[in-house]
């Protein structure tokens, strides 16, 4: 009967380890049905796991092991796809002896429903589909990671980051998986208020493609406001309809290229404001100069009036001592001309004997100094401190050897108690035998032109100090042509020496290849007296080449006379490195748009793909629950109409209650899952759903409140600490749905070793409240927890369930924005993540 049944039939024997747990069967006998069902000879040599490991993930090695050790028959219906079977089985198991019969057949021969034939299909397509789809997006993926521009895709009006490829990572100074899923202002709240939102609604709104370059972007990176520049390419980005969904962004970082270009653009104009200042110190130095001229020109006339009235005088003192007798009238008469003369004149004039002692001192000695004495050396005390020896020692030098005095000394001014300076001129009178007898002196007052020389002076001084202190080399030439002076920065930079720069010396640090165009631009710019601007490479004191721009304007006296250039020499090394750079990246840039809009079109045909078969998935899903449920509410009704119509007696028998109890319990199984598919359907198309503000606090409350009872049943300890914080920008019921999942899954998989804990806390991290729900139970393999969110996917199944509610919460969390994590480990318990959009930023 076995041999000629079309229905396998399987005798399993248990295997188990050192601690006596049911661990896998040893296969002991196939018929021949069984031997075709599962392609395998009546005796396979290995064990039953090792044969069907997908049978773990699929709750059927779980059946046959439950089956053996509750003595109990089993039934069990299963879609099994894997381990080279795909197809609708239903085994039926008892414990027989020391091991286990199984009976299972399959529906390989049997005519399958329209339903099935459509479902798998579609499975089939959507595979064939899904794996070309990824292949083409795992190629395009590796030639965006690999492209030597930043990359990014912005979906939809809020602009969620779908692609974002290392080199945007990098520029945006963050992880990808922070950046993905979520909206671009979410990701990069200091974006906001830059304009960046309204150029990516133009782009979408108007379907064109937008092109910026150099955009000054502010950007938080490294913990500090950073400002960078950018050359960016906006490409809108459209479905199968033609509508704009989002912008594809390309773009480069050019900060180092603006950055140089805004170096040397503030460099000349630095150098602009020093050729202004030493244009400006250029015309001061000249009208010293002249006030100078005109001041010694003064000084001359004085010296000269002055000699004529000494010489008057001494003719006329030699005339009276030679003629004594005969001249002694006209003696009085020059001397009474010279007393008026010395009162007259502006000057000080005075007198002083062979010994040096003053013995007259002109009226205007009294009216500047206000002293009626002086005579002798008394003079002494209205002169500065600092000048009166050094002043008496020259006095008295000039007397013993006779020869003409001249020195400066300030004088104490009576009337503000200033003093001013003054140059004394005194010349000997000599006798017949050349003996002096007498001293005659002016003093004149030069404060005036002290200060001109002094202003002069520190003018000079300015310049050179300024000259070698600021960041440039600074040189000056004449009006040849011959360069007359450079500052300490070029001699520091060339290591040349003035001895071997000035002239045209400075020729040979200029690059040999340069040099002949710089000199004749130079030579040029002299001949026409005109501005000079040229870019060489500079030989370094180590000898290395650096690129420098060199640029002088014309001098001008200020009479419009041409006196020469000054000018200024800056490194522009890097910057001109930069520059080469930029145009070897923007050829670059041009080439990876160029593949960039190739690869695009690519894209957009597998997306339209893609979007088809989910629109055919959404669809069948749809028409399946739709079709199912009326079949299986009939099957429902007449369960129940059967169970009225059988006589009690029949009704009552073990093997009929228990068939009725499984096909009732099979029927509730299918229509949750017909409710869960009709749920997933809605989810898939929800991605963008309407959200509000929600106090996270009190969706808790509420599911806390609505588990009561199977917290009270399990004698769960549960901890809820979840108040204080900043509302969650989700959908309400979509929340609730989430923390329902979350804490009825930690209830329904604790342990039955030890009582359940289930702690629910939060905490804020950026634009985001992470909630998270952490247990004690059952805990999954590592393995496991990959799979975890996947639809259909069970791994404890002694707790009633299908296997979506866990997909549907990923989906809910990504739908508004965040996303879920998971920590587990087998025997210790799990612990949930829930990353939930803020309703504002959190205060600081």
């Amino acid at each position: 009967m076995l041999d000629t049944s079309l229905t396998g039939v399987a005798l399993y024997s248990p295997l188990r380890d050192a601690d006596g747990n049911l661990v896998d069967f040893r296969i002991d006998w196939l018929n021949p049905a069984a031997q075709r069902i599962l392609g395998q000879p009546a005796r396979p040599a290995v064990t039953y796991l090792h044969h069907y490991p997908h049978t773990r993930e699929t709750g059927v090695f779980a059946f046959h092991r439950d089956a053996f050790e509750s003595g109990e028959p089993a039934r069990m219906a299963v879609n099994y796809q894997g381990d080279g079977l795909d197809n609708y089985f239903h085994l039926a198991a008892r414990r027989v002896g020391p091991g286990l019969l199984v009976s299972f057949t399959d529906t390989a021969e049997q005519p399958r429903t329209p339903v099935e034939e459509a479902l798998r299909e579609s499975q089939a397509a959507e595979r064939a589909v899904r794996a070309e789809a990824e292949e083409q997006r795992a190629q395009l993926r590796r030639v965006f990671d690999q492209a030597p521009v930043a990359i990014a895709l912005l979906e939809g009006t809020t602009y969620r980051i779908t692609l974002a490829n290392p080199a945007v990572c990098e520029i945006w100074a963050r992880p990808q998986p922070l950046l993905l899923g979520r909206p671009l202002l979410e990701a990069l709240p200091e974006l906001r208020g830059q304009g960046v939102d309204a150029l990516l609604d133009g782009v979408l709104h108007s379907g064109q493609p937008y092109v910026g370059t150099e955009l000054p972007v502010a950007l938080v990176r490294h913990g500090r406001r950073e400002i960078i520049y950018f050359n960016f390419v906006y490409q809108p980005q459209r479905d199968a309809q033609g509508q704009t969904t989002g912008v594809l962004v390309v773009a480069s970082d050019v900060t180092e290229v603006v950055t140089a270009r805004h170096q040397v653009e503030a460099q000349e104009r630095r150098t602009a404001e020093l050729n202004e200042e030493l244009a400006a110190a250029n015309e001061e130095i000249q009208a010293n100069n002249e006030a100078l001229t005109r001041s010694q020109l003064a000084l001359h006339l004085l010296n000269q009036d002055l000699e004529a009235r000494v010489a008057e005088r001494t003719l006329a003192l030699q005339q009276e001592v030679a003629q004594r007798g005969q001249a002694q009238q006209q003696a009085e008469r020059s001397e009474a001309r010279f007393r008026r003369l010395a009162e007259t004149t502006p000057l000080i004039v005075w007198e002083a004997d062979a010994a040096g002692h003053t013995t007259y001192l002109s009226p205007n000695w009294e009216q500047f100094t206000s002293a009626t004495n002086g005579q002798g050396l008394g003079w002494q005390e209205y002169m500065h401190p600092e000048d009166q020896a050094p002043f008496l020692e020259a006095w008295l030098s000039a007397v013993r050897t006779g020869q003409v005095f001249q020195a400066e000394m300030r004088l104490r001014v009576a009337a503000t108690g200033e003093y001013r300076w003054h140059l004394d001129r005194a010349v000997p009178l000599r006798d017949a035998t050349g003996q002096v007898q007498q001293w005659v002196g002016a003093a004149i007052d030069v404060h005036e032109l002290k200060r001109l020389q002094q202003s002069l002076l520190e003018s000079e001084q300015y310049f050179r100090a300024m000259a070698d202190h600021v960041p440039a080399m600074i040189w000056v030439t004449d009006a040849q042509g011959q360069c007359t002076y450079l500052n300490a920065q070029w001699y520091a930079f060339t290591g040349q020496t003035p001895a071997q720069a000035l002239g045209e010396g400075w020729l040979h640090a200029v690059h040999p290849d340069d040099a002949l165009q710089a000199g004749q631009a130079f030579q040029d710019a002299h001949a026409r007296q005109g501005p000079f601007r040229v870019l060489y490479r500079l030989r370094r004191h180590d000898g290395q080449y650096r690129w420098a721009i060199d640029a002088g304007q014309p001098r001008l006296t200020g009479a419009g006379e041409y006196v020469g250039i000054v000018g200024t020499v800056i490194e522009v090394h890097e910057q001109q490195l930069a520059v080469q750079a930029m145009r070897r990246l923007t050829y670059k840039l041009r080439t990876a748009r160029d593949e960039a809009q190739g690869l695009n079109v690519d894209l957009q045909t597998v997306n339209e793909q893609l979007l088809r078969t989910n629109v055919d998935l959404d669809n069948f899903i749809y028409s399946a629950s739709h079709d199912l449920k009326a079949p299986i509410s009939n099957i429902e009704g007449l369960l129940y109409l059967l169970q009225e119509e059988l006589p009690l007696d029949i009704s009552q028998r073990e093997y009929v209650g228990a068939t009725l109890g499984l096909m009732r319990e099979s029927v509730e199984r299918f229509k949750r899952t017909i409710d869960h598919l009709t749920d997933v359907s809605k989810l898939q198309k929800e991605h963008a759903p309407a959200t509000t503000a929600v106090d996270l606090a009190t969706v808790v409350e509420e599911v806390r409140q609505d588990l009561a009872p199977l917290i009270q049943a399990t004698g769960a300890r549960v901890r809820v600490e979840v108040t204080g914080f900043p509302p969650v920008l989700f959908p309400e019921k979509n929340l609730r749905s989430v923390v329902y999942n979350l804490l009825s899954n930690a209830l329904k998989y604790h342990s039955p070793n030890r009582t359940p804990h289930i702690d629910v806390q939060a905490h804020v991290r950026t634009t985001y409240t992470v909630l998270e729900v952490h247990d004690n139970g059952l805990g999954l393999e590592a393995a496991h927890v990959p799979k975890l969110f996947t639809m259909f996917q069970r791994f404890h199944d002694h707790v009633e369930g299908s296997g979506v509610g866990l997909y549907m919460v990923k989906k809910m969390v990504e739908n508004a924005g965040g996303r879920v994590e998971v920590h587990s480990y087998a025997g210790a318990g799990t612990t949930f993540f829930v990353h939930l959009p803020h309703a504002a930023l959190p205060p600081a």
